[in-house]
């Protein structure tokens, strides 16, 4: 049960690695950041995507209503 739940948990993270690196690429991004961006997430698949998740995306400018 143990290869099943691992192997689930694995392709998760792949799905999730390839949408980071996809939106990394066709973002504004210099290319310096993207190829390190990039990097950190092949290298550390798990924690990288954390990391882009929580600094990478840029948030979009929120309009400021009078």
């Amino acid at each position: 049960m143990g290869i099943e739940v691992g192997g689930l948990f694995g392709l998760i993270i792949l799905v999730l690695d390839i949408y980071a690196i996809v939106k990394i690429v066709g973002s504004g991004a210099s290319t310096g950041a993207k190829v390190l961006w990039i990097l950190l997430i092949l290298v550390l698949p798990v924690v990288g995507f954390i990391l882009w998740l929580i600094f990478g995306p840029s948030r979009p400018a929120t309009a400021v209503s009078a």
